[in-house]
């Protein structure tokens, strides 16, 4: 059986058509599941119960089961474990502007990013869209608030889950579901080439982020191994189709490690590398963890970095530090809770 939050609501519309009921049902059960926030089929009093009979032998409500939760100042972690007994996490993170969920989309991550914690585990499988979707509706639950916009970074590689990462932008952004604004919800990717351009031609309006932490062919390939399937300049070139198509601004984040990726000339490297291109740069200070040896860039380093940028007439920002206390290092929480 489908679980009923993977459904999108096309797909429910045509479901209702295929059992001879009519097409407006799916909007009800949407606004059950995602407005009212009902937990069974039962509590759809509007719906007849021949309709709730059929979709109880079509659908399952099973849900996710929040096992960990750890607060700090601004953000909260939360570790889920699934139906399989896997376990996933995502990051509430408290902004002026809104509640902004960092959500995975996969068991594990088949990347290798050599700085990441979560790569440490070998991609075991793709989430389904439920549960991704139930990531976002146990927070809200838990903490009663809304949560205003979406980042597709945490576990796994999105673009390697392409097909439920579409199904499950769907959802979360159908006015009659989440609701969710287009322009609040991103994907982050290491820049896999094809799903970009498949992305490119799909026109959802979300935005585009790209996970890039180095200058030049060579840095890139050692930190990520992606890179040599598709080395920078590829990359570059069909993110500016991407630009030139979708008239959308793309963000590269580059996360600074200490005496590798943060020396002057890497400044200068990406300057030049973007220069021109409607994008802006997002420094992430990294996040240590006990199993990687990296270190975090100091402030000096890092505020050199951004001055360099910025004299080189690129956009570029320094992501707010969050949850260094709470292990918020892609992977940690998890690691650290089968460690005990």
């Amino acid at each position: 059986m489908k679980n009923i939050y993977g459904i999108t609501l096309t797909d429910l519309e045509d479901y209702f058509l295929k059992i001879g009921d009519k097409k407006f049902k799916a909007i009800q059960v949407f606004e059950w599941l995602y407005k009212k926030r009902v937990k069974s089929l039962e509590e759809m009093s509007n719906i007849k119960k021949e309709t709730l009979e059929r979709m109880k032998q079509d659908f399952t409500f099973s849900r996710i089961k929040m096992i960990a939760q750890k607060q700090g100042k601004n953000v909260t972690k939360f570790l889920f474990e699934l139906g399989d007994h896997e376990k996933v996490e995502a990051v509430l993170m408290n902004h002026d502007y809104g509640n902004s969920l960092c959500v995975s989309s996969q068991v594990g991550c088949n990347m290798g990013c050599t700085f990441c914690e979560s790569g440490r585990l070998k991609k075991i499988r793709n989430l389904e869209v439920h549960e991704m979707v139930l990531q976002i509706l146990s927070i809200e639950e838990t903490l009663h608030l809304r949560v205003s916009h979406v980042v597709l970074m945490g576990i796994g590689e999105p673009f390697d889950n392409y097909d439920h990462i579409i199904s499950f932008i769907d959802i979360i952004n159908s006015g009659k579901g989440m609701d969710i604004g287009a322009r609040h919800i991103t994907v982050s990717t290491c820049g896999i080439i094809p799903k970009i351009k498949d992305f490119i031609d799909n026109g959802r309006q979300v935005n585009l982020a790209i996970s890039l932490h180095a200058s030049n062919d060579t840095l890139r390939s050692q930190l990520m191994p992606i890179n040599k399937a598709y080395p920078l300049k590829e990359l570059i070139a069909v993110l500016k189709q991407y630009i030139q198509k979708t008239n959308r601004r793309v963000t590269f984040e580059y996360i600074l490690l200490e005496k590798v990726n943060d020396f002057e000339q890497n400044a200068l490297e990406l300057a030049h590398l973007i220069h021109g291109m409607n994008a802006y740069v997002n420094l992430i200070p990294y996040n240590e963890t006990s199993h990687i040896e990296y270190k975090k860039s100091n402030q000096k380093r890092i505020l050199k970095f951004y001055d360099i940028l910025k004299k080189n007439h690129i956009q570029v920002t320094i992501r707010r530090e969050f949850g260094s206390e709470v292990m918020a290092a892609c992977g940690q929480l998890r690691a650290n809770y089968e460690r005990s």
